[in-house]
C-alpha cells in the first residue's frame, strides 16, 4: 500500500525570528511597550533605558511618548545596568531593556553588585527569552532564569502572554526592589483572557484548569503550550490540569504543594529554559522540602546543551516544546 507524504513548505530565514504565535492565533501588538506608556503617564519618576534595542523590545513606544525620560545607552549592557542603578539611587524607577542574553550573561556582575546588592528599584525587562529566536546560542537565553534566580533579593518573572505582560508592568513597577522580567515583543499571543477571572498577581501561581490525570506546572510560553496540549489530550480522554507560575522567584510554594499533595497524578514541569536551574528544579526543591512526593515527576524543558540555529518551528519540534511534540511526550510518560 502506497502512502503519500505531504511535503511541508520550506521555511525561510524569517522563521528564525518569527512570532511565536501560531497561524490564526489571536495576538496583541507590543503589550509591554503600551502598558509601560500607559503606566508612566501618571508616574513621572518612571524612565526607560535600552542598549540600542528600543525597537526590538517595544521600548520605542515609551521613547516616542516621553523622549525626555528615554535614555539610549548604546551597545553597552554593563553601562545600561550601572546607569539604571544610579538613576534608582536618585529616586527614579528605571525600566532597562535589552535581549535576555545580553542583559544576563553580559551584564551579570553589574546586576549583582550595582543593583541587587543595594536592593535598588530597577526593572530589567529582557526580550528573546529561552528558545524564542533561531539565531543560535549567541542569542538564545536558555539559562537566564538559573542565573537570575541565584541573585539574592531579585524577583524573577516569566509571563505567558500579552495579558500577563500588560498586568505585570504596573505590578513590577510598584514592587519595591529589583526585578528581572522576560518579555515577548511584537505580536504577542493572547490566551489567558479566555480563562474566566484570570489576573496576574506578582508572586502568585494560578490554576487555569483542573484535571485528574496530569498536572502541568508551567511558566512563560509553555503555559500557552500546556493549555493547547490539554485540549488536544482531552480528545484521548486524558484529563490535564494546568498550573501557571509566572513568578519564578519568589515561588508560590504553597499553591504548588497544594496542587500536588494527595493527588495521584503525573506532574510535569514545562518551561522555555534549560532543565538546569529553572522552574523545574525550583518546583522539585519545594516539593522535597515540604515532603511531598508526586506519583511521577518529569521535566519538559530545554536540554543542557548549546542549541542549534534554525527556524523556530523546527527547533521547537527538535527540543520538545512544540504543541505536537509536548503532547506526545506527555502521552509517552503516561504509558
Amino acid at each position: 500500500m502506497n502512502t503519500v507524504v505531504e511535503k511541508k513548505p520550506r521555511l525561510t530565514t524569517s522563521a528564525m525570528i518569527a512570532s511565536i504565535a501560531s497561524e490564526g492565533q489571536r495576538v496583541k501588538a507590543a503589550p509591554f511597550g503600551k502598558a509601560l506608556v500607559e503606566y508612566a503617564a501618571s508616574r513621572t519618576d518612571v524612565v526607560g533605558l535600552t542598549a540600542d534595542l528600543a525597537k526590538y523590545t517595544d521600548l520605542h513606544l515609551f521613547a516616542q511618548a516621553y523622549p525626555e525620560r528615554f535614555f539610549q545607552m548604546g551597545m553597552a549592557e554593563q553601562l545600561l545596568m550601572g546607569a539604571a542603578g544610579g538613576m534608582a539611587k536618585e529616586g527614579l524607577v528605571p525600566f532597562a531593556t535589552t535581549y535576555a542574553v545580553f542583559g544576563t550573561r553580559r551584564a551579570y556582575d553589574f546586576i549583582h553588585q550595582v543593583i541587587a546588592e543595594e536592593n535598588l528599584n530597577v526593572k530589567i525587562c529582557c526580550a528573546l527569552p529561552g528558545l524564542t529566536t533561531g539565531y543560535g546560542p549567541s542569542h538564545q537565553a536558555t539559562e537566564d532564569l538559573a542565573m537570575m534566580r541565584a541573585i539574592p533579593g531579585l524577583t524573577v518573572v516569566d509571563p505567558c502572554d500579552a495579558l500577563d505582560l500588560e498586568q505585570a508592568v504596573p505590578q513590577i513597577a510598584e514592587h519595591k526592589g529589583p526585578v528581572y522580567m522576560r518579555i515577548l515583543r511584537g505580536n504577542v499571543p493572547l490566551v489567558l483572557d479566555e480563562i474566566e477571572g484570570y489576573k496576574f498577581e506578582l508572586g502568585k501561581a494560578k490554576m487555569l484548569r483542573e484535571g485528574a490525570d496530569v498536572l502541568v506546572i508551567a511558566s512563560g510560553i509553555m503555559t500557552m503550550r500546556a493549555l493547547e496540549v490539554a485540549k488536544d489530550l482531552a480528545a484521548d480522554k486524558v484529563d490535564v490540569a494546568v498550573l501557571h507560575c509566572p513568578t519564578i522567584k519568589p515561588l508560590d510554594e504553597a499553591t504548588i504543594v497544594e496542587a500536588v499533595r494527595y493527588k495521584h497524578r503525573l506532574v510535569v514541569v514545562a518551561e522555555n529554559h534549560s532543565v538546569v536551574g529553572g522552574l523545574g528544579e525550583a518546583v522539585a526543591s519545594a516539593l522535597l522540602r515540604h515532603s511531598v512526593q508526586p506519583a511521577s515527576f518529569k521535566l519538559a524543558g530545554l536540554p543542557d546543551a548549546f542549541l542549534d540555529a534554525g527556524a523556530l518551528p523546527t527547533l521547537h519540534d527538535r527540543y520538545g516544546i512544540s504543541r505536537e511534540v509536548f503532547g506526545s511526550r506527555i502521552k509517552a510518560w503516561l504509558g
